[in-house]
């Protein structure tokens, strides 16, 4: 039996991370974005300062709805062959870019939906908030997050630095209160004290990374007890290991993130390979923004 015979999920996906050259050169070019002539060489990896650099080239061509509906539907089409069913993905909200949030969120929710349609991938979108933004920016991003939330879109994460994330606490509680999972990252550039602070602060339903939470035993065994999903990305970690779960147990565009009790790191390589259930989400309508974003700054390393 092949490897794509196997059903997978796929709990931790950057959708700026899936671009092929291919297709970013396809967006730059109707975008004007300047690109290196050499760009497919780029793509070798050489270290994580440089992974970074090509990743903020990639998130820098993307700035209309088209260029946000077609990396989830690209992306979903190469996972199905994989045998992925279910896609939990993140998308930085690109505020500081100057982009307009409900264009942004619309593309991707759009993108999901197609994607559900064309390759019968379950997509479910978790944006993060940078660690530059202010908390208000965060809350903004919050209050969109409980606007999309029958779009598809089920968590609220945190990115970039990770941490402190104390000046987020209430833009995660905004989520929460609007039935949005909290899924930040932790532990991985920052030590164990950061996985307790999400835990504490942002209540947590999964931790992203996680892996210095090893640090602490006492922090390992609340771990244990609470059980909530810690997630790196398996490509960059360590070989995949399977989960003891089966399907994702939320399949409702209405849902929290999923949690299936999954060791470390969690791998897409699970559940029986099946056309997901869920409902499609309603059509597509631009609305009006739920809060006016912020006025954008440009600085390197955020979005």
């Amino acid at each position: 039996m092949q490897t794509a015979d196997y059903p997978k999920i796929e709990l931790h996906v950057h959708l700026e991370g899936t671009v092929r050259a291919p297709t970013l050169r396809e967006i730059a070019k109707r975008n004007d974005y300047a690109l290196p002539e050499d760009l497919e060489s780029l793509y070798s990896f050489r270290d994580f300062r440089h992974f970074i650099e090509i990743f903020e080239l990639t998130a820098g061509a993307l700035s209309r709805y088209d260029d946000f509906r077609q990396v989830v539907v690209d992306y979903a089409a190469e996972a199905a062959v994989h045998g992925a069913v279910y896609l939990e993905a993140i998308f930085a909200p690109g505020l500081w870019r100057g982009l307009d949030t409900d264009e942004v969120f619309t593309g991707y929710c759009d993108g999901a939906a197609e994607a559900r349609e064309l390759h019968g991938v379950e997509v479910r979108l978790t944006p993060d908030i940078p660690t530059v933004y202010s908390p208000a920016e965060a809350e903004t991003i919050a209050r969109y997050t409980v606007e999309y939330r029958n779009r598809g879109v089920v968590g609220l994460g945190i990115g970039g630095l990770e941490y402190p994330s104390e000046p987020f606490e209430r833009a995660f509680a905004i989520a929460r209160a609007g039935g949005v999972g909290s899924v930040p990252h932790a532990g991985e550039l920052a030590g164990a004290e950061s996985v307790r602070t999400a835990l504490e602060g942002l209540a947590a339903d999964r931790i992203r990374h996680g892996i210095r939470a090893v640090d602490d035993a006492g922090l390992v065994r609340e771990l244990a007890a609470r059980s909530p999903t810690s997630a790196p990305e398996p490509s960059r970690r360590s070989p995949s290991t399977r989960c003891r779960g089966s399907s994702p147990r939320a399949s409702s565009a209405r849902s929290r993130p999923t949690t299936p009790q999954c060791s470390t790191p969690t791998s897409p390589e699970t559940t029986r390979r099946r056309r997901p259930s869920a409902s499609t989400p309603a059509p597509s309508t631009r609305r009006a923004s739920p809060e006016p974003s912020a006025t954008p700054r440009r600085r390197p390393g955020s979005d």
